[in-house]
């Protein structure tokens, strides 16, 4: 498995709000962490199942991240970091995770050091057709008339083989060794 983090913090670089809405609030935040059984009301969550199992154990009340946004997607567009892979396909998928601890969410030593610990364990995977990234990027939590700034990661985890089908399996595998590494790393707390 490949596994490699990244920072981006440049002024055209994503940024995130949390909460968040669409204007016209169809698409919006749903607090996973105190209400789990918002779930139902992620689009994708419903529509790949895996992700939202991904999504309901990320945000159990023992983790030390919260979810914000995520998608999931097939594509047959391959980059050049992909022909690595030798792949027809690629099942991927991100997940914008925040640390639960408001004090955590602004320290950016301890969104580095997660996302390097959790890159050296994903490392460690045996070798197959899956990728993931962590990206580390800023956010702006709103809370009543205030805004803190601070950090969240964008995890990008993809799965290739020779169709969808294919692709899609090793995605669920990469994403379960993700989950596995969060979970191991669940008790590391930001500096």
């Amino acid at each position: 498995m490949e596994a490699d983090f990244a920072v981006e913090l440049g002024p055209e670089d994503d940024r995130l709000e949390v909460p968040w809405a669409s204007l016209d609030r169809r698409i919006r935040y749903y607090d996973l962490k105190r209400q789990p059984e918002q779930l139902r009301n992620i689009e994708e969550a419903v529509r790949v199942p895996e992700l939202g199992d991904f999504l309901t154990a990320i945000n159990s009340p023992s983790g030390i991240l919260e979810t914000a946004k995520c998608d999931a997607w097939s594509t047959t567009e391959m980059t050049a970091e992909d022909e690595m892979f030798g792949a027809a396909c690629k099942f991927g998928c991100y997940v914008d995770c925040f640390f639960s601890d408001p004090h955590a969410r602004i320290s950016f030593a301890g969104h580095e050091q997660l996302a390097s610990r959790i890159t050296q364990l994903l490392k460690r995977a045996p070798e197959i057709p899956a990728a993931v990234e962590f990206l580390i990027r800023r956010c702006f939590y709103h809370s009543g008339q205030d805004t803190l700034t601070g950090f969240y990661i964008t995890l990008y985890s993809f799965g290739y083989g020779k169709d969808e089908v294919h692709a899609r399996q090793q995605w669920v595998i990469g994403l379960k060794l993700v989950e596995h590494a969060m979970r191991q790393l669940s008790v590391i707390r930001p500096a």
